[in-house]
């Protein structure tokens, strides 16, 4: 049974590399004219699809764009894969902000996406107004990063989707206990079927290739501390990359933002069902009953 009861418009922009354009898709859901956007942006080796439940939560209140970033999902594969980092991610996201049309919005960013939200929460004169940053912070552990680059830029192949599923249930263990329709639906949205009739994942390995060399900076509390916005902060109580001291170290500095944990949740809670959901919908529905934008 899938998980939703209504599926998002599929749509596409075009955005700028330093090699040239390239296509990025997005799910929209909602009604497209709603002025409360809210943009969700997946972690390193995911795509769109993770927020679909989350997404049809919000569609009554906000409008709801959940991108696939470029080399991920239905996105176009960059022609060169050391354009896969935060300068390229910035003008994707940029461009997706201006074709919004909203003048602010309200960002869930799951690890990377969590990162590049942020660091342009950060900006002056930024257009997020509400921050939910999901299970990353200013100080990312070296511990997950050896685990990640276990796994990510590998082209692994499968005789069928079944296979393609147990093989997500493996690298994807942090993210808990989830049910057997959460796993189906995670499979269907990060396996896709090759030319040659096997199974693969539905992203570029080369996204693996800038991870690699550099993954990540080691001390981002510069931008933490200039956030201006209310932030929320999600944390699966057995990550690896997001630490119980870095998670309390950020509620006392920056935006001093409300801590939420998930029990039996590593790195990091997908969003999939109703406990993990509600403090979301709850912390961004705030933002109506206040005044001002």
């Amino acid at each position: 049974m899938p998980l939703t009861a209504t599926e998002p418009r599929r749509a596409h922009l075009c955005s700028l590399s330093a090699h040239g354009f390239h296509r990025v898709n997005y799910w929209d859901w909602g009604d497209p004219g709603n002025p409360r956007v809210a943009i969700c942006v997946h972690g390193l080796a995911r795509n769109g699809r993770d927020f679909d439940v989350l997404a049809e939560a919000l569609s009554s209140t906000h409008r709801v764009l959940a991108v696939d970033m470029p080399g991920r999902g239905d996105s176009e594969w960059l022609a060169d894969a050391n354009d896969y980092g935060f300068p390229t991610y910035f003008t994707t996201l940029t461009a997706l902000i201006a074709r919004s049309g909203a003048d602010t919005v309200d960002w869930i960013g799951t690890s990377m996406g969590g990162l590049l939200g942020m660091a342009m929460a950060a900006q002056p004169g930024s257009p997020i107004a509400r921050l939910v940053v999901n299970d990353v912070g200013p100080v990312i552990e070296a511990e997950a990063l050896a685990r990640i680059a276990t796994y990510v830029g590998l082209d692994p192949k499968f005789a069928s989707l079944a296979e393609g599923e147990r093989y997500i249930r493996t690298v994807s263990a942090p993210f808990g206990a989830l049910t057997d329709e959460q796993w189906h639906h995670l499979t269907a949205s990060n396996v896709r079927e090759r030319a040659d009739g096997r199974w693969g994942l539905a992203y570029d390995p080369g996204i693996a290739v800038p991870f690699r060399a550099a993954p990540a900076p080691s001390d981002l509390w510069g931008l933490w501390d200039a956030i201006r916005c209310p932030t929320l902060l999600l944390r699966g109580a057995e990550s690896d990359l997001l630490s119980a001291a870095t998670a309390a170290a950020m509620r006392s500095r920056g935006p001093r933002p409300a801590v939420i944990e998930f029990p039996g949740v590593g790195h990091a809670p997908m969003l999939l069902d109703a406990t993990q959901i509600a403090p979301v919908v709850a912390f961004l529905r705030e933002r109506m009953a206040a005044p001002g934008p």
